[in-house]
């Protein structure tokens, strides 16, 4: 229809993934070996895994889908042995990387199970070391640093010259949810490859709905510490992410910090949509939806969650919208495999 907004589906931004994904596999020495650890009898946490596997055969990944408790016995033992999966997948030299179908447990529990797999297999991305990289700004890093205890120094963090890492540091694990995010907006010109990298997102408004450590908060803090200003929004408070100083000197105003700093914020979600270039949804809940009239002309809105966040008229408003991101989110988990197999040989 005349005057809607472009429906774009994740197919064309992660063939562009899949090209190299697999450029990179015939490169490769061998086989990488990615297991996947399912302990839930969820029904999406089923589809994720034969979705994982599929994926993998296709590519010529190989997987190994382990499963244990609930994903054995129906209803009954739901995560029962999974921590001891994870420490066997841990200690097989034969396992380049492994993947764990949350949620199992809740919130609590969950993030305890997310640090017990070892750094150096989280395709994931999200052991904490990864979580501090990524809010702190450091980008590139020396994979035998994963191995020490407690967080880098400040001298850890390298300038950003370039994407390229320096001799003797890989790239960082980043989240293969907020990752794929990143890579459709990339996609979709919201980000200005003219600028310097590590900076393409200046003078884009950014409001991200829902601040969970597994997709919201790292992504709102991957957005600002690429020069956006970012709003997150949660249940009870709303927040603003940015690298850019609040002051009003012209002189001051040019100097950045070197990550994202977090304000607390008054607007509201109306305000803050009114003024953003981008809108992510990722809540999982059916009912929630975003007001198409409170959207910013020539917006682009982009759906993480299962259920659809925006209502159906959202491509009045918006030039572009995105339903889905879930193959794009599996091609960066491949390339997380990849990355850490390189770790091996960097170290």
């Amino acid at each position: 229809m005349a005057g809607k907004g472009l429906l774009l589906k994740a197919d064309p931004i992660a063939a562009a993934f899949r090209d190299e994904v697999k450029q990179s596999l015939a490169q490769a020495t061998r086989r990488p070996r990615l297991v996947g650890i399912l302990a839930t009898s969820s029904a999406p946490s089923k589809f994720y895994a034969e979705f994982t596997k599929k994926q993998c055969e296709d590519l010529g990944v190989e997987f190994i889908l382990k499963t244990t408790g609930a994903a054995d016995t129906g209803d009954l033992g739901e995560g029962e042995g999974v921590e001891e999966a994870i420490i066997e997948a841990n200690e097989d030299d034969t396992i380049d990387g492994i993947m764990v179908y949350y949620p199992i447990f809740g919130p609590q529990q969950d993030h305890y199970l997310q640090q017990v797999v070892s750094p150096y297999k989280d395709v994931e991305g999200l052991h904490f070391k990864f979580h501090y990289n990524l809010y702190h700004n450091i980008r590139f890093i020396e994979p035998q640093s994963l191995v020490s205890s407690g967080v880098p120094s400040a001298a850890a963090s390298l300038p950003i010259e370039s994407e390229d890492p320096p001799p003797g540091t890989v790239k960082s694990i980043i989240p293969c949810t907020p990752l794929a995010i990143v890579k459709c907006l990339e996609h979709a010109g919201v980000y200005n490859r003219i600028l310097p990298y590590g900076d393409r997102a200046y003078g884009r408004t950014i409001t991200v709905i829902n601040r969970s450590e597994v997709v919201g908060r790292p992504l709102a803090a991957l957005l600002a510490n690429d020069g956006a200003r970012v709003f997150s929004v949660d249940i009870d408070s709303l927040q603003e992410y940015t690298k850019r100083p609040r002051v009003e000197s012209a002189e001051a105003a040019r100097r950045y910090h070197p990550r994202h700093v977090v304000h607390p914020s008054t607007a509201t979600l109306q305000e803050c949509l009114a003024l953003s270039d981008v809108v992510v949804s990722a809540v999982p809940v059916a009912a929630y939806k975003v007001k198409t009239e409170w959207l910013k002309d020539g917006c682009v809105c982009v759906n993480v969650a299962a259920d659809k966040n925006f209502e159906k008229d959202v491509r009045d408003k918006a030039s572009l919208y995105i339903p889905a991101v879930g193959k794009v989110t599996i091609l960066m988990l491949l390339r997380n495999l990849l990355r850490l197999q390189q770790y091996k040989t960097t170290q």
